[in-house]
């Protein structure tokens, strides 16, 4: 069953095809439109608004918290009770070094504010912080999709894996369109959440 949308699609296959498309259309408008350049780099504000431009032709939810509690297989993103403390904690989270950067990007993946679309508005985000404090941003051509997708499930135990993946991947091509836009593949994102109610916790 496919999540309810703009456009009507209940075959949730033709919905992944269709939000891929318009979604990419709408990451290479915030990249050539200079968007992402005026945001406030690392908080959550700046996530919420390149979720809602990248998804508000097709969700009504884009840009907005999720008001359901989701997971992934076994593992539980943040509870709805604790969602907006955990962001704000995320937006205040140091982030000078690649270390603390990605400690950051783990944390907001914790999180998973969204209720879709959440893995590529926060690798644009991420690359955003790199890009300000680093003067780097990760060449997702290089990350392999099965290391990125494992070493992220075990990030909240045990991140030296996610910090390995990404390190080996940085670029100083942070001007570059095609590098921007293969973090936008959705074969990076996970696939098959699970929303559940607050007393099934």
């Amino acid at each position: 069953m496919a999540l309810e949308n703009k456009l009507g699609i209940t075959d949730s296959a033709e919905l992944a095809r269709v939000e891929e498309k318009i979604s990419k259309k709408k990451a290479v408008e915030l990249f050539e439109k200079g968007l992402l350049d005026k945001l406030e780099v690392g908080k959550f504000s700046s996530l919420s608004f390149i979720h809602k431009y990248l998804f508000e032709d097709i969700y009504f939810f884009a840009g907005e918290v999720r008001d359901v509690n989701i997971a992934k297989g076994a593992f539980r993103f943040a509870p709805l009770m604790y969602l907006e403390a955990a962001l704000e904690n995320v937006s205040n989270m140091p982030q000078s070094t690649f270390e603390e950067i990605v400690e950051k990007y783990v944390e907001m993946n914790i999180a998973h504010p969204f209720r879709e679309g959440n893995g590529r508005s926060t690798r644009i985000w991420l690359d955003l912080i790199l890009k300000k404090e680093l003067g780097m941003v990760v060449d997702w051509s290089r990350v392999d999709k099965e290391d990125y997708l494992l070493a992220m499930e075990r990030s909240p135990i045990r991140d030296i894996e996610i910090k390995h993946v990404l390190k080996q991947a940085l670029t100083d091509k942070i001007n570059d369109r095609d590098v921007y836009m293969k973090g936008i593949d959705n074969s990076y994102h996970y696939e098959g959440y699970t929303a559940f109610k607050a007393e099934d916790l």
